[in-house]
């Protein structure tokens, strides 16, 4: 019996999703599906502890505001980090995209891209090393300037807010690269032939067009960074409890995975709801 076309069309476009619908099973949904699991149980289920299904984690979020307080912190922080990246990749994409050419483009692209290829938690001591007292930092501002200068930077917000850009940084650059790369160079020329300024090109014409992919990149951003841990507990001293740091202390201090499992689900909650909230927005820039 004959499949028909459409049918074929249909079987290939499956076969052609199936690795990547097995992948997000594999690596989200099971995982997910585990946490899940956890942070209904009143005890890890191992050995011979006595457990039960409870809601006992999830109220503890909403009856200790430490949490609640902890998790406006880390959204605040993901606000912060995500705002100065964006500030400072986008006329980095934008000399990347539209001044620069040839191979002086490909070596920036070299270092936008350099902080992938080494650890994360050497990137974290590397800046350790720069932003402590009488550190790289301090040293070099010394023997540049005809004063002392005191800079100790360790153990602070600032601290973990470079630690961070310096890690997520190049997202924002490479979204926000392609969408000024997709901005045809015509325009630009006409706005300009027009009598439009330089400021008036940049409002009117390129920011608009280059919104998807400057909201991108801030998505890709601001998700990871609200539920981070190592920068601020590494950079941050006292300073650096975040919610991330909470919950990584329930899987791996206290042995708290069920509670861990809950905090974490409803950083997920919060997240998809603020996501859910700016989607108005980034419908309207897809536009």
């Amino acid at each position: 019996m004959a499949i028909h076309p459409a049918g074929q069309r249909r079987l290939g476009v499956l076969g052609l999703l199936s690795p990547a619908y097995l992948w997000l099973t594999v690596a989200i949904f099971l995982p997910l599906s585990a946490m899940l699991y956890f942070s209904v149980l009143s005890d890890v289920p191992f050995g011979d502890t006595d457990w039960h299904y409870s809601l006992e984690n999830y109220r503890a979020f909403w009856e200790n505001p430490v949490y609640a307080t902890l998790l406006w912190k880390s959204v605040k922080l993901g606000l912060m980090v995500t705002l100065v990246s964006v500030l400072v990749g986008f006329p980095c994409a934008y000399v990347l995209a539209k001044v620069i050419r040839g191979r002086a483009r490909e070596t920036l692209f070299l270092l936008v891209i350099l902080p992938f290829w080494s650890n994360s938690l050497v990137r974290i001591f590397s800046w350790a090393i720069v932003l402590r007292g009488n550190g790289v930092l301090e040293r070099s501002l010394n023997a540049i300037l005809p004063f002392e200068v005191d800079v100790n930077l360790m153990f602070s917000t600032a601290a973990v807010v470079i630690g961070l850009v310096h890690s997520y940084l190049p997202y924002v650059i490479l979204t926000s690269y392609l969408g000024l790369q997709a901005i045809d160079d015509s325009l630009i020329d006409a706005a300009r032939s027009m009598g439009a300024g330089k400021l008036t090109i940049l409002a009117r014409v390129i920011l608009p067009l280059a919104l998807p992919g400057v909201l991108a990149g801030a998505v890709l951003i601001f998700v990871p960074v609200v539920g981070s841990f190592m920068e601020p507990r590494i950079l941050g001293g006292r300073v650096g409890t975040y919610y991330g740091t909470v919950i990584e202390d329930q899987f791996v201090a206290v042995f708290n995975w069920p509670l861990g499992a809950a905090l974490s689900f409803v950083l997920l909650a919060v997240v998809l709801g603020i996501l859910a909230l700016a989607s108005p927005i980034l419908r309207k820039a897809q536009t």
